[in-house]
């Protein structure tokens, strides 16, 4: 039998988006953790760290090597508990990573259920589960990211610009979600000559012309760098959806089908176990999927930075109050984030089912399942269900867990 609480190998990926060597604080983290075998090489550029059972990035028990997925399977009851398998099955339900944004990551959704059910029977090896992909991202530092609509009269205001004007249908008489969809898709259709042209040719207009939105003119030329003058994802990103510019503990929600590109900083993300994604920009022609099947799976609900924002609350889980919740509108997880200054201590009341613990910053030691477990800065800790957690700390410490019950 193994034991209800123990810690976690993890290992990081090497997109070309993440930050380089020592800069990643995914790759930071990661180091931390004694016995894993990481090296970081400061040559490299290290994206994100995985602390779940996913198998495209699987984190092992550090004791025994074995997979956390495996450990899970054998046992199930103990670790998962009743309800959780009930409702989500004998899988995490969630999957915790760190990522470190260096540039734009691509312009992206997730496929809600149904349609994330079709493209995984069509196409395995792309699709690899059949599941949604809602998520959170918390600040760890200043975060940047392009995330949801804007409202709808903002983006009529840039599309009455000369240079837009040929994105609009022929039939437009109103500017609505579906005119939304259909500059969109015109934009990511576009010829590369056109994007080129057209990024051109907006430089050019004057910062009164763009009012309140002239932060465009500013953006324009990072992202082009980034990328290219021909990427469609540019106009995308600058036109119609929200810039968002956020300080450490402010979080975002994603729903399903929710259009984002995270653009800066370092961020704890955590989301419904999945890894199912449609590209369309901010990265090169032949990974971006079918445009068609973008735009139609797209959803109107956000048309601003307030629809974006997901607030922190005092959490129901905390005995000494220091640890506030970050609670998505779904079921499959909620996120705890604790602070605690010198000689400070806090209690997380158990939880009825399983926990993936993550230390940021500090050091201190964790009580558990009749246990203390020295806990430092990139540390991460599996803890089943049932188990209350107390955590102690001389010096300082920050802790985020995600749960599901």
């Amino acid at each position: 039998m193994t034991d209800n609480v123990f810690q976690l190998s993890c290992q990081c990926n090497n997109y070309p988006w993440g930050k380089k060597g020592q800069e990643s604080l995914a790759a930071k983290l990661c180091e931390k953790t004694p016995g894993t075998g990481f090296e970081l090489d400061n040559g490299k550029e290290y994206a994100e760290m995985w602390m779940g059972d996913y198998p495209d990035l699987p984190t092992k028990s550090l004791k025994t090597g074995e997979l956390l997925e495996t450990i899970l399977t054998k046992n199930k009851e103990i670790l998962l508990g009743k309800n959780c398998i009930e409702k989500f099955g004998t899988q995490l339900p969630f999957l915790p990573k760190i990522l470190s944004i260096q540039k734009a990551l691509p312009l992206q959704i997730h496929p809600n259920k149904d349609l994330a059910s079709r493209l995984h029977q069509e196409n395995p090896e792309q699709f690899t589960d059949d599941n949604h992909k809602p998520e959170i991202a918390i600040a760890l530092s200043r975060f940047e990211a392009f995330a949801g609509w804007k409202p709808l009269s903002e983006v009529q205001t840039l599309f009455k610009l000369q240079p837009l004007q040929r994105f609009l249908a022929r039939t437009y008489t109103t500017f609505g979600d579906e005119t939304l969809r259909s500059v969109t898709q015109a934009i990511l259709e576009a010829s590369d000559e056109v994007i080129a042209e057209t990024q051109k040719a907006l430089a050019a207009i004057s910062r009164e012309e763009y009012g309140e939105q002239a932060y465009i003119l500013d953006l324009l030329p990072r992202l082009q760098q980034q990328y290219s003058q021909e990427d469609p994802g540019n106009l995308v990103a600058l036109l119609c959806m929200n810039y968002m510019d956020l300080s450490p503990g402010e979080s975002i929600y994603i729903p399903a089908d929710g259009i984002h590109a995270y653009l800066s900083g370092d961020i704890i993300e955590c989301m419904a176990r999945s890894n199912n994604v449609l590209n369309t920009g901010f990265c090169p022609t032949a990974d971006r999927d079918n445009i068609k099947l973008f735009t139609s799976s797209l959803t109107f609900s956000t048309h601003s930075v307030e629809d974006m924002l997901l607030k922190s609350k005092p959490s129901p889980r905390s005995g000494k109050g220091k640890s506030l919740e970050y609670a998505p509108p779904m079921s499959e997880f909620n996120m705890l984030r604790t602070v605690l200054g010198k000689d400070e201590m806090e209690i997380i009341r158990a939880v009825d089912g399983p926990m993936v613990m993550l230390v940021t910053s500090g050091n201190g030691s964790m009580k558990a399942d009749g246990k203390i477990h020295d806990i430092k800065e990139g540390y991460v800790f599996f803890i089943g269900q049932g188990v209350e957690l107390v955590y102690e700390t001389e010096t300082g410490l920050e802790v985020y867990a995600a749960y599901a019950e």
